[in-house]
């Protein structure tokens, strides 16, 4: 196998995974999690939490590849799509940077009504609570720039649909092993850890930009 196309799966990796990671936070999710599913019993937990990263890896993946065509169709550029999404998701990071206990706090409210339905698993645990708007408008960004079929498509597909199955499969570790994971980190640590993602958000969110800007200056230099 040609190690080159290989590494570019691995790129696109570790590009789409962090991007990902930062705006589900499903560390910050599965204390949610923990609240709204706390009158279940375990097996019925662990049940639940495989539905919503199921769930999750479904949404995600529509993002990815199928959100980019439904933009342009409505006639809606990938270098707006770009600049659009970079400043929604940097503005996002920046409030959960400077606001996250208000963030939390907003969701936990949000979530109390919903405690106790009998089917949580899709709504609200999944959207809009795990993969809602924001991290459906990072994966239609993420999407967006994938390459033309002769210029290793296949590979971009592969590096981004690993990026989604493994951020599914760490939805449902942290999801199923909420209250180990509320044990270890306290309130202290969520804190210290959901800031972590909000500034690394807020970077991807800035490189968004970035590109969008670059997309719609790159013709206008070209011409001159």
């Amino acid at each position: 196998m040609d190690d080159l196309p290989f590494m570019e799966a691995v790129r696109v990796f570790l590009l789409g995974f962090p991007a990902l990671f930062s705006i589900v936070n499903p560390i910050s999710g599965a204390f949610i999690f923990r609240g709204v599913t706390a009158s279940r019993s375990a097996r019925e937990r662990g049940v639940i939490a495989r539905k919503v990263a199921l769930n999750s890896f479904v949404v995600m993946m529509g993002a990815l590849w199928a959100g980019s065509y439904i933009l342009a169709f409505f006639g809606i550029t990938v270098a707006a799509l770009r600049v659009a999404g970079g400043i929604a998701v940097a503005l996002s990071g920046w409030h959960m940077l400077n606001t996250p206990e208000r963030h939390e706090e907003r969701k936990q409210e949000e979530a109390a009504s919903a405690e106790g339905g009998e089917d949580v698993a899709l709504f609200p645990l999944t959207i809009p609570f795990t993969t809602g708007p924001g991290t459906i408008a990072v994966a239609v960004a993420l999407g967006a720039g994938h390459p033309k079929l002769s210029d290793g498509l296949g590979w971009y597909f592969l590096g981004m649909t690993g990026a989604a199955l493994v951020m599914a499969a760490v939805i449902w570790i942290f999801y199923h092993y909420a209250d180990r994971l509320a044990e270890m980190t306290g309130p202290s640590g969520s804190r210290t850890i959901s800031r972590i993602a909000a500034f690394l958000l807020l970077c991807i969110g800035v490189q968004i930009l970035i590109r969008g800007v670059e997309d719609v200056l790159a013709p206008m230099l070209a011409a001159r």
